[in-house]
């Protein structure tokens, strides 16, 4: 019978959008904490896009938007989430953002230069992964993507290893692709983690939107960046075998 159900159309019936987007099992405290962070989170990709502007047209990525960068994170982690230290909190988060954006700068020309066209599919890429991946969290049953933690911790631990043995042994370029690949589905998994993570300490009274915007933040960069890289290789890919084509009609010739 379910078979049946499901060949005809009839086991979606009755079911729409707003199936999907019930968020009723999340309490109200925890819900107001979700619209905080999700509009940090808009606030600090604005400041990352702005950063990657500034490197795009005047080359400030380097060690020291590296170094700031790191101590904005540091600084968020060591600074107490109190209502005295919230506009320092967001100023560092701010800064991390704009020197992360910066630091995606070079990636992005690279990809301007090949293919506008292909920046504009990155983000709506990533746009795509991070909604699609908060969404089956926020939906589903609380707590049953937090086992994800021990495994992704030792996946990152291990892509940190594979990269350490590439420079010891060698095939940097197939590890690269692991790299690439793997890290992909590791931050979209984190997505799913995190955001469950920042439902659960909502719902035992810990609520700190920057931290929250954070992690979130991380995860998307991560995959931007993941997904542009993976769409200049199959451009490249493409080129090439369009240059092998016109070079065998040559030949023909």
């Amino acid at each position: 019978m379910d078979a049946v159900e499901r060949l005809i159309g009839r086991r979606w019936e009755g079911v729409t959008l707003n199936t999907f987007l019930k968020f009723g099992h999340l309490d109200r405290p925890v819900q107001r904490h979700l619209q905080r962070v999700y509009a940090t989170l808009g606030v600090a990709l604005t400041i990352s896009a702005l950063g990657c502007l500034a490197d795009l047209h005047y080359g400030i990525a380097g060690i020291l938007t590296y170094l700031a960068g790191f101590g904005c994170l540091l600084g968020i982690t060591l600074t107490p989430a109190n209502p005295s230290n919230l506009n320092k909190r967001y100023a560092m988060l701010a800064g991390f953002a704009f020197c992360q954006g910066a630091a995606l700068g070079k990636l992005v020309d690279v990809a301007l230069d090949v293919d506008p066209g292909i920046v504009l599919t990155a983000f709506l890429g990533t746009a795509t992964v991070f909604v699609s991946f908060t969404l089956a969290a926020l939906i589903s049953a609380r707590r049953s993507f937090l086992f994800l933690g021990g495994w992704l911790a030792s996946a990152v631990t291990g892509l940190m290893v594979l990269r350490l043995s590439s420079w010891l042994l060698g095939a940097r370029m197939l590890v690269f692709q692991v790299e690439v690949y793997f890290g992909l589905l590791a931050f979209a998994l984190y997505v799913l983690l995190d955001t469950q993570l920042i439902v659960e300490k909502a719902a035992a009274g810990y609520t700190d939107p920057i931290k929250a915007a954070l992690d979130l933040l991380v995860d998307i960069l991560a995959i931007f960046a993941r997904v542009l890289v993976i769409l200049l290789q199959k451009q490249a890919q493409r080129q090439q075998r369009e240059a092998n084509r016109r070079g065998n009609e040559k030949k023909r010739r």
